[in-house]
């Protein structure tokens, strides 16, 4: 296994090393636009001239890259013209809210799915599994900003529980963070749900199954030491990639909401083409992608009996 992991942080490097490599290319190869983004469209072109000269944009493109790099791997991330402030001081905070709101997230969607979705496949056909896949289904139905507008409307305009938006101006805040958590979970508990209970369905068929029970092994421990670890490698598998979603894909949710987490950080830099916090947020887009991936692969082979790593 140290083998295996070993292997998998030298395919992380590689595919950090190729995406930061074409990630440069793509905003850095054009000295000319980047000093006309950082100084603004109104800078004179002697002044263009001069900031590139001050921050080595005459060396090679070799050199340039190597030198962005050093510095992205030592924390030097640039200064954000939008902020005024250095890059990773803004980076971090919004990085730190994002973790705060994907935590409550799978604390409360992870159990919630797994366990209707189990229950769900254990008995499939019966009631319960009818109502547990029309409710997952018509919840996944239902875009991100339509479930928004339905939240606001009932919890801040008709009953007036909650606050409208969720900026976290004072701190932590409970109570904002309720509606961007419920658009969340009624988007994508339905799907993890019926993952699972499809999954669940299909080991509970299975033949070494309906052996145990016709041998009349307690069907309790039937699915809890058989059934129930293969039934969730492909739960588990889709559940680590909601990491790279949540972190970078819930732009729409954020921005309703007015939260300040990564998502909305990387809509205002790009609206903005605040060329480094770009640069920064999506550098580290792909590395929890990356990671989580690396994650799932190795997290599959404990779960699955099947896969023997060499």
């Amino acid at each position: 296994m140290t083998r295996v992991v070993v292997r998998r942080l030298g395919y992380m490097l590689v595919t950090m090393l190729l995406a930061s490599l074409t990630l440069f290319l793509l905003f850095e190869i054009d000295p000319e636009t980047v000093a006309a983004n950082v100084l603004g469209q109104y800078s004179s072109t002697e002044q263009r001239r001069l900031w590139l000269t001050q921050n080595g944009y005459d060396r090679s493109l070799a050199l340039r890259y190597w030198s962005w790099l050093s510095r992205f791997v030592t924390g030097d991330l640039g200064h954000s013209r939008v902020f005024n402030r250095p890059v990773a001081e803004i980076l971090w905070v919004r990085v730190g809210n994002s973790a705060i709101l994907a935590a409550a997230f799978f604390a409360v969607m992870v159990p919630m799915s797994l366990t209707l979705g189990v229950l769900a496949g254990m008995r499939e056909g019966s009631r319960l599994d009818r109502l547990v896949s029309t409710f997952c289904i018509v919840t996944t139905s239902i875009p991100p900003f339509a479930s928004g507008i339905f939240a606001t409307a009932l919890f801040v305009f008709g009953l007036d529980w909650l606050p409208g938006t969720s900026s976290m101006i004072d701190g932590f805040s409970p109570r904002e963070l309720v509606l961007p958590l419920l658009v969340l979970l009624v988007y994508d508990f339905g799907y993890v749900a019926r993952i699972t209970r499809a999954s669940m369905a299909d080991v509970m068929a299975t033949a070494y199954v309906r052996t145990a029970i016709l041998k009349g092994t307690p069907r309790r421990r039937v699915i809890l030491r058989h059934a129930l670890r293969n039934a969730l490698i492909a739960p588990f598998t889709v559940i680590m990639l909601q990491v790279n979603w949540l972190i970078g894909g819930v732009i729409v949710v954020e921005f309703m909401f007015a939260y300040k987490g990564l998502g909305s950080l990387i809509l205002e830099a790009s609206l903005a083409q605040d060329i480094f916090l770009i640069q920064a947020s999506t550098m580290l887009t792909i590395l929890l992608a990356v990671l989580t991936q690396s994650i799932a692969d190795i997290g599959y082979g404990f779960l699955n009996p099947r896969i023997r790593y060499r």
